[in-house]
């Protein structure tokens, strides 16, 4: 089962490598990596999705409950939560393909960011689910590159 697990850390040089190295030392894979400030400058908040079964996800936050860096962690999985990812995605497109490119772009409220002779970059925000939809349609099409940023999550609030 895959789990989102969010980090606030103190923001300084080290503490994304510790992080990581926690994560190759003991085996664990790590699906998705995101890193980013948060309102405080000397908080960052880290989302990792993994994979592992409820026995693994517990030794996990126990093991990133031990690093001194980490201030706190917040298993997302099973609260409401707003998930968001990015994508920019690099078509290939004909003059004759672009129309439709473009129809699909438009149905995912995608926007094109560049035009060029062969190709168009386009970028894409949504749940990964919309991603990976997108993507898919845009199979039939010759992708030539694909980049794609990682899980953001924050809880919902609570609702009286």
């Amino acid at each position: 089962m895959t789990h989102t697990i969010s980090l606030l850390v103190e923001n300084h040089q080290g503490v994304l490598s510790r992080i990581s190295g926690l994560f190759s030392g003991r085996a664990y894979n790590l699906e998705s990596f995101t890193s980013g400030p948060t309102t405080d400058p000397t908080i960052s908040r880290i989302t990792l999705v993994c994979n592992g079964d409820a026995q693994i996800i517990e030794q996990i936050k126990k093991q990133l409950n031990k690093l001194i860096d980490i201030i706190e962690v917040i298993e997302l999985t099973t609260v409401p939560t707003v998930d968001r990812e990015l994508a920019l995605v690099k078509v290939a497109a004909k003059p004759g393909q672009r129309a439709e490119i473009i129809q699909i772009t438009d149905v995912f409220k995608a926007q094109v960011m560049d035009v060029g002779s062969e190709s168009i970059v386009i970028e894409i925000t949504g749940s990964p689910e919309k991603i990976d939809d997108f993507v898919s349609l845009l199979q039939e099409f010759t992708i030539i590159e694909l980049a794609r940023s990682g899980l953001v999550s924050l809880a919902r609030g609570k609702k009286q």
